[in-house]
């Protein structure tokens, strides 16, 4: 997946107006994840994304290995990407549910390590919560009760 590919499924993905703020809400997601994980672990993990993707995880953290929980990621999330909380943590699970596609799934793996799930430790488990249900498009079905919808030829052949 090159930088277009990965910034439009974001832009799709979060219903954003344009490319600016697809870039916007990756790099707020990546870059206090990159803070937040050891480097040699970031650069393992960024390295199957696009080099313009993976700086934001390497070469623009000037400080790896930092300790801060869900709620100081969420706030530096929304700080960087100059928007509410909620919105923040709803697009950092966004961003890590399209990594999990492209990340080898023992990348992936290595950085849930790095985080602890635990709800009385630093609850990272929430940034995994779309992945944890399925995926972007199962979890989005399951928010909607949506889906693929029959058109009218497939209802009129399932009458005969």
């Amino acid at each position: 997946m090159d930088f277009d590919e990965f910034t439009g499924e974001i832009q799709h993905r979060l219903e954003l107006p344009g490319t600016g703020e697809a870039v916007r809400a990756t790099r707020a997601t990546l870059l206090p994840l990159g803070q937040r994980i050891p480097a040699e672990n970031a650069a393992d993990f960024a390295a199957s994304l696009p080099m313009e993707i993976k700086w934001y995880m390497t070469g623009a953290v000037g400080d790896h290995g930092q300790r801060f929980d869900w709620t100081e990621f969420v706030d530096r999330v929304a700080e960087i990407e100059g928007v509410e909380p909620s919105d923040a943590a709803y697009h950092a699970r966004v961003v890590v549910d399209l990594m999990h596609t492209v990340v080898p799934a023992a990348d992936f793996q290595d950085l849930r390590g790095q985080l602890p799930e635990s709800a009385d430790e630093e609850n990272w488990r929430e940034l995994f919560s779309i992945v944890d249900a399925g995926g972007w498009g199962e979890a989005e079905e399951a928010q909607t009760g949506g889906g693929p919808q029959k058109s009218a030829e497939a209802l009129q052949w399932d009458s005969q």
